[in-house]
């Protein structure tokens, strides 16, 4: 993120570099405006030079005072007021500074002013108003660019915290899978050829499909399946676990974000020791808004006294849904005799 010196010091060099084209370009400007030839003369120069430091001062005043003091701050009739006022001074003094400074520093010239009254005040007015234009044109592109450094920063952070959520969740799914294999293993169950390809599948999702920003939904589906398939390689006796969708599968979503959920359900609720442990999942879509239903019931007195509902799974999945879905969703869990519920809601586009 861009710090408070760092933008003090690019906004220093920025008047510099705004100052240095303005009075420029305004020298040349009016030195062959003055001088009406091709070729200016030495004299020309000497005229256009007094002139530009008797607009230096209001012009300034005009930039670095009343546009920020009553400009900015929308106190437009004040601002009008001291405009014009400044101008109708500077403008009356004009005469009075160029003859200081010619009889200080150009002693051996003589000099005729090119102007009259009402001309003065029109070259003032005309270099008040196109300076503060500029002015505010460069403040604009200015500060354009800072938001764009700013957002692009911030983005990069959130791209950096999505990851670190991704690595937490990642090992932690592994271990559970790898925990499944090590118990078939064990008991020498036939299921871990189909346990081992399930995996397989799955890890084929975590490890490539988890790294782009969105993902069919019909691979969200497909994940879910294996992962319940997987699961239930345990055997856990008198277990209903069912999971119905109505879908739109070509939708994207953030990948992974389903999982963990259903992942803390599993664990916290069917194998909690609860009797006829159950796990309803449904997934269901309408006009872009996806909606995920989730209930289990679980062992309350070890469950909650271990506060195991708020562990990393629920944790993970609202922090990428504030990152990843901001102000287009909700996520509401409750529990309610002994039943866990979860209903999370997106916003999707096409």
């Amino acid at each position: 993120m861009l710090n408070k010196s760092s933008l003090e010091r690019t906004h220093s060099h920025n008047k510099v570099v705004f100052n240095t084209i303005l009075w420029v370009c305004s020298f040349i400007i009016l030195l062959f405006l003055f001088s009406g030839r091709i070729t200016p003369e030495k004299i020309d120069y000497i005229y256009t030079i007094c002139f530009v430091i008797t607009l230096i001062i209001p012009v300034s005043i005009n930039l670095y005072f009343l546009i920020p003091t009553y400009l900015k701050k929308e106190k437009n009739i004040t601002f009008s007021v001291f405009f014009i006022l400044n101008l109708i001074v500077f403008s009356e003094l004009n005469a009075l500074f160029f003859e200081l400074i010619v009889n200080t520093f150009f002693k051996d010239y003589y000099f005729i002013s090119y102007h009259n009254t009402v001309e003065i005040y029109f070259i003032f007015f005309i270099f008040f108003t196109l300076s503060s234009l500029s002015k505010l044109a460069e403040e604009w592109v200015y500060l354009n660019q800072v938001e764009n450094k700013a957002l692009k920063a911030q983005k990069q952070e959130i791209e950096n915290q999505l990851y670190y959520l991704k690595g937490q969740i990642n090992p932690h799914f592994l271990f559970n899978s790898l925990n499944v294999l090590y118990s078939l293993a064990i008991d020498k169950k036939e299921e871990i050829t189909n346990a081992i390809l399930q995996l397989s599948d799955i890890l084929r999702y975590v490890i490539y499909d988890v790294e782009t920003d969105k993902i069919p939904l019909n691979k969200e589906i497909d994940l879910i399946k294996n992962y319940i398939a997987f699961e239930k390689n345990r055997h856990i006796k008198n277990s209903k676990i069912s999971f119905t969708y109505n879908v739109n599968e070509q939708l994207e979503v953030y990948p992974m974000l389903l999982l963990p959920i259903i992942e803390n359900s599993f664990k916290h609720g069917l194998k909690s020791g609860v009797k006829n442990p159950f796990i309803n999942i449904d997934l269901h879509e309408n006009n872009n808004r996806l909606t995920f239903k989730l209930s289990n019931n679980f062992k309350q007195k070890n469950t909650l006294e271990n506060g195991n509902y708020n562990g990393i799974g629920l944790k993970n999945i609202q922090e990428n849904l504030t990152l990843i879905y901001p102000n287009n969703h909700t996520f509401k869990t409750e529990i309610n005799d002994g039943v866990f519920s979860v209903k999370l809601t997106l916003e999707l586009k096409k």
